[in-house]
């Protein structure tokens, strides 16, 4: 995984957008840089960028949500609307981009957070919620969160703790830095769930103990059996008492029952009695009556329908007389009409021909009238047709107005015409379209060959460029091999110089050892070396010289210089060397590409006539000035053709016009309508309409009276017939014997009444007979005593049964019980023997792993890890310094890391004992040491180091950087340090330098 570029806007102190590219200049030449600048400036916000656009998580704050912004008033710039974190990366499937960003709505208030990635170069987003984003970069990545920050963004001070920590503190610490706190909770699980299983068995041995103390003996189990034998029989001869009360209650409350029933049905009875006769009273008469007409019913009401037909059809007969009378003169009205109409006398025999004759002559003057308009509306079309492009449309109101537009138009028209001609001499003007045509191919391969020519100037001018890029690098390649020698040479003396000054220094070390001691001698007090009381040479010793000590420090800074020198120098020679030969490509590649653009030049555009060096822009814009004539042209040529078309056509309309005024107006002294079919149809449908109806009435008025006449001798005939039948019934008329019969359903519905009162009346007489025997029977059966004295006897019964029940069921419940007690005893005992045997597992694992706060299965977890780390520590070591080598401490020593002293013999000394620049170069390599173990399985080629440079002397300070810059070349690692110390950035020349300004904003400068 490596970091190509980072952008951001507005995150923390960074105000505004701010972009670092690691593929372009100066970073693609000098993959280590340094991040510059005061405390607060923002260094670390580079890192934060890093970590919010892959994870939205931040070192210092945790993972981030709107909340934390609004309440913490972090990354978003104070007084700013909206930020982002973007940073463009390359793993092992490709090249993707992840964005976090944030805004402000248009109310002020803050949106939630959005992120996204998208693939490059296309630029085509993945379809991920911004929650899947974190997740699929881990996936891309191959790293979560922690291990990331871990293995590309390291921090100092954690190892520095680590280094120094005591044993138990050491676990914690390294679990911290791992992120491997997962062995801690195992530890803890173990011991909890073989208590929890423990806890578990010991509730069911509680059980156990309980139940058996409620189990009952034997000899009380003898006894409570027998017993409930005993009980169960008295039972018995109370339940067939019980049951014999029961039957004698029953059959008293039957007979009671019994009793009412029949009062009830007899009062039933009788109320049916007095309905029937009420009903009688009421409606007898008039059903007996009917009674006696309902053999004839059928023909008396025939008799009164056609009565009342014979009635309603001399009332027909008299409508349609007024009819007739209506309708003829209603004839002679339309008769009327129809003369005023045709402005001729019309009688009934010739009125069709009339019509006709006077629809014939005025469609005849109508057709004229119509021909003359579609010739007019023709014209106008025509007319229309070709003026439509000259904006001079026809005045029907002042045709003549028109005219004289059109012969102005043709004046202009025909002067403008002279005017092009004269600007076009030499071209072909009876083939405008070939001339236009050969006028544009030739424009598109001008603007073509102009492309080609700017192309062909770029490329020479990069060509110029990484000409003189070249002179510049082989003259600073040819200067830099003395250099590096001259440097050389000085680190070499500066080296053996500084090596006779400390051994020096060394020799006044113990000198000076020696004097200490004479200073502190006294007079009458032995000397602790030879045991003398007076000391003669306690005073007066020569003073010590510090001059050597300022040498040695001049000597130092001499070589630290040298060194530097040397190493920027060599770095420069390799970094020009390979900058030499990517511009040699680069050069031919261009010199092949000029060579190539020119052939194409000469091939395509020779038979033209162009140059390389032609002045493009005018020979454009002289050939798009022709074209564009050419089109006026033939738009001036096409106006004038329109004109000359027009003025013929609106002359012929001026005399169509005429004549159509004069069609119309003979036409209206004949007939004003708008309608002449419309009209003579409808005279002509009224009048066959009259005549119709007039034939129709006749024919009708001829039908009813023959009904009438058929319809009288029927009714004769059925008066005759019934009178005899009436008057046999004693009715003295046919209409009195009609009164007297009723509708069939009001006589169904009085029938049904007095049917079903009597019905009832009888059923009430046999339910009275049928319960009558009964009672006799029930009598037969009964006892003696009196309902109350059974139910209290019953109530007695009861109670001594249902005591005796009581008593047999607790007894049963006792049998029950110890039962179940005796099986429920047999399951818990399975129960334990299962998770007893299951609990084996855990108890040993609880044994080898368990304790209450994970500690033992974490240290010996944390010790493997602790092993591990230490192998890849002493190889990072080895690069830094061949004096230290790092080990866990023995049982007889300091519990804290030991670190091994190969100058000194192997000499074993706590790490605690170490210089502050000692422990730094032993942190730096714990840090690379756990970048390489968490991206073990991931390619790391991006890194970034925070801090710790301060505590290091100038001579240590290069060797680290010289390392550093090793590991950059072997691994092509793009590596940061972040550092304010000054020797550094003075050592490492591409920068990210970062400065305070007022308001607390920082600014971000890039230089090389």
């Amino acid at each position: 995984m490596k970091i190509l570029k980072i952008e951001f806007r507005n995150i923390n102190s960074l105000k505004d957008t701010h972009s670092i590219d690691f593929t372009i200049p100066p970073f693609n030449t000098s993959s280590l840089f340094a991040i510059t600048g005061p405390t607060g400036s923002g260094k670390s916000t580079i890192l934060d960028v890093i970590s919010l656009a892959l994870f939205n998580h931040v070192p210092r704050l945790g993972k981030i949500s709107k909340k934390d912004i609004i309440e913490k008033g972090a990354i978003l710039t104070r007084n700013q609307q909206e930020a982002f974190a973007r940073v463009t990366y390359e793993c092992k499937s490709g090249i993707y981009t992840s964005e976090w960003n944030i805004s402000t709505a248009r109310t002020g208030s803050l949106r939630d957070y959005e992120m996204q990635i998208s693939r490059k170069p296309t630029g085509e987003l993945l379809p991920l919620k911004k929650s899947d984003v974190p997740g699929k970069n881990e996936q891309l990545i191959g790293l979560n969160y922690n291990q990331f920050i871990k293995s590309v963004l390291l921090a100092q001070g954690e190892f520095s703790q680590f280094l120094k920590a005591k044993k138990d503190e050491r676990g914690e610490l390294l679990e911290k830095i791992t992120g491997t706190g997962i062995y801690r909770q195992l530890g803890k699980l173990a011991r909890e769930k073989f208590q929890d299983v423990n806890l578990e068995i010991q509730k069911q041995q509680d059980a156990i103990a309980l139940i058996k103390q409620g189990l009952l003996e034997e000899t009380q189990l003898l006894d409570i059996t027998n017993l409930l034998s005993e009980k169960e029989k008295t039972c018995e001869p109370l339940e067939k008492e019980i049951l014999s009360l029961n039957k004698n209650l029953e059959l008293k409350k039957t007979l009671e029952q019994q009793l009412k029933e029949i009062d009830r049905i007899a009062a039933e009875r009788e109320s049916a009695e007095v309905d029937l006769k009420e009903f009688l009273a009421g409606y007898g008469p008039v059903l007996e009556q009917h009674e006696k007409v309902r053999d004839v019913a059928e023909e008396l009401r025939d008799w009164k329908r056609l009565s009342l037909s014979c009635a309603d059809m001399d009332k027909d007969i008299d409508v349609k007389n007024e009819q007739v009378r209506e309708n003829a003169a209603r004839l002679k009205e339309c008769l009327s009409e129809i003369s005023g109409f045709t402005r001729m006398l019309v009688t009934q025999e010739t009125i069709e021909t009339e019509l006709e004759n006077f629809s014939a002559k005025v469609n005849g003057l109508q057709k004229k009238v119509d021909d003359k308009l579609v010739e007019y509306e023709t014209l106008k079309n025509t007319y229309k047709l070709e003026t439509r492009d000259l904006n001079c449309p026809l005045n029907e109101k002042d045709p003549v107005a028109t005219a004289r537009q059109l012969e102005i138009l043709k004046t202009s028209a025909s002067q403008k015409l002279n005017t092009l001609q004269a600007n076009l001499t030499g071209l072909d003007l009876e083939n405008i379209e070939g001339e236009k045509f050969r006028l544009k191919r030739y424009l598109v391969e001008a603007r073509d060959a102009w492309k080609l020519s700017d192309n062909l100037e770029r490329i020479n001018n990069d060509l110029r460029r990484l000409q003189k890029d070249e002179a510049s690098l082989q003259t600073a390649i040819k200067e830099l091999p003395a250099e590096i020698r001259h440097s050389e040479d000085n680190v070499k003396i500066y080296e053996e110089k500084l090596k006779n000054i400390r051994l020096e220094q060394r020799n006044r070390e113990l000198q000076a050892s020696l004097e200490e001691h004479r200073t502190q001698l006294e007079d009458g007090k032995p000397c602790p070396l030879c045991g003398a009381l007076h000391h003669p040479y306690a005073e007066d010793f020569p003073t010590q010289d510090d001059d050597l000590s300022k040498k040695l420090q001049l000597t130092e800074n001499e070589l630290s210089t040298w060194r530097q020198r040397f190493n920027s120098n060599s770095t420069t020679l390799n970094h020009h060397q390979k900058n030499l030969k990517e511009i040699i490509a680069q050069k031919e590649a261009l010199e092949n590409e000029i060579k190539d653009h020119s052939a194409e030049f000469r091939e395509k555009y020779q038979d033209l006539g162009f140059e390389e060096r032609a002045n493009w822009k005018e020979l454009c814009d002289q050939s798009q000035n022709q074209i564009d004539q050419l089109e006026e042209y033939e738009k001036v040529n096409k106006r004038m053709e329109c004109v000359e078309t027009a003025l013929p056509v609106l002359n012929e309309l001026l005399k169509i016009s005429a004549q159509g005024r004069e069609l119309r107006a003979n036409l209206e002294e004949v007939y004003k309508g708008k309608d002449i079919h419309s009209e003579t149809r409808g005279f002509h449908r009224k009048w066959t309409t009259l005549r119709e109806a007039e034939k129709a009435m006749a024919g009708q008025l001829k039908e009813l009276s023959n009904k009438v006449v058929q319809s009288r001798e029927k009714l004769t005939l059925q008066e005759a017939n019934l009178k005899n039948l009436i008057t046999e019934k004693g009715f003295s008329s046919i209409p009195e014997a009609g009164e007297a019969l009723l509708p069939d359903n009001e006589y169904y519905k009085l029938h049904a009444s007095r049917a079903k009162l009597e019905k009832e009346i009888e059923k009430n007489l046999n339910s009275l007979t049928l319960l009558n025997s009964q009672v006799e029977k029930y009598k037969k059966d009964d006892v003696e005593h009196s309902a109350e004295v059974l139910s209290n006897l019953h109530f007695e019964k009861k109670q001594q049964l249902k005591m005796v029940q009581d008593e047999c069921e607790e007894l049963r419940r006792a049998l029950k019980n110890y039962k179940e007690d005796q099986k429920r005893l047999q399951q818990i005992q399975e129960e334990i023997k299962d998770k007893e045997k299951e609990n084996k597992r855990w108890k040993m694992l609880n044994e080898l792993i368990g304790d209450a706060t994970g500690k033992k299965f974490n240290d010996f977890a944390q010790d493997l890890t602790l092993s591990q780390l230490l192998v890849l520590a002493n190889s990072r070591l080895k690069d830094l310094s061949d004096r230290y080598t790092i080990d866990k401490s023995a049982p007889n020593e300091d519990d804290g890391l030991v670190a091994i002293d190969e100058h000194m013999g192997g000499q074993r000394r706590s790490v605690k004992t170490l210089s502050g620049g000692e422990t730094f170069i032993l942190s730096l390599s714990m840090a690379l040491a756990l970048s390489d173990l968490a991206s073990r399985n991931v390619e790391i080629n991006s890194l970034f180091i925070d801090e710790g440079f301060g505590t290091l002397d100038p001579e240590t300070l290069d060797q680290t950087l010289d390392t550093l810059e090793k590991l950059q070349a072997e691994s092509s690692k793009t590596i940061g340090i972040i550092s304010h110390v000054d020797s550094l950035k003075e050592r490492i020349a591409t920068q990210i330098q970062l400065k305070r300004h007022g308001q607390g904003y920082s600014t971000l400068e890039i230089t090389a």
